[in-house]
């Protein structure tokens, strides 16, 4: 079982970033973290409004927090509105449910960390995170 180093961490942002530049999406702000949810690495782009930060590191809290990624957790805040609430309240405010939050696995497919992305439409900022995941040769779940 290996563990996400920053060289990593510092690949995932810059693909992340440069995915979103690419293909025209607003300023993002990207947080990725380990598998414990201690950040790794932060970077918020020019024009990103200032509330990008907590928002993605809201998505890869939920992500990482609850092994699954942000996207599931949305459809779970449909379905039971009631447990997420309770989620919610139970990480001090920190979830924020909706797709983003994307989480990181090595080869042998444990996790290790998750990538959260904030800036543009939540499906947008996922297609960013999946595209830095992919760069740093890792595993992203969910998978394009």
């Amino acid at each position: 079982m290996g563990s996400l180093t920053l060289e990593q961490a510092s690949i995932i942002v810059d693909a992340a970033l440069e995915k979103g530049a690419e293909l025209g999406f607003k300023p993002l702000t990207v947080v990725v973290l380990d598998d414990g949810g201690n950040m790794k690495a932060i970077k918020r782009q020019d024009g990103a409004s200032p509330f990008r930060p907590q928002v993605a590191l809201g998505k890869a809290w939920g992500a990482v927090g609850m092994g699954t990624p942000s996207r599931f957790i949305e459809k779970q805040a449909q379905e039971r509105p009631y447990f997420v609430n309770s989620l919610a309240a139970a990480s001090g405010g920190r979830l924020v449910p909706v797709a983003g939050g994307v989480l990181i696995r090595d080869a042998e497919g444990t996790i290790i960390g998750s990538v959260g992305i904030s800036g543009d439409i939540s499906d947008n900022d996922e297609i960013s995170a999946i595209a830095g995941i992919k760069a740093a040769g890792l595993t992203s779940d969910p998978e394009a």
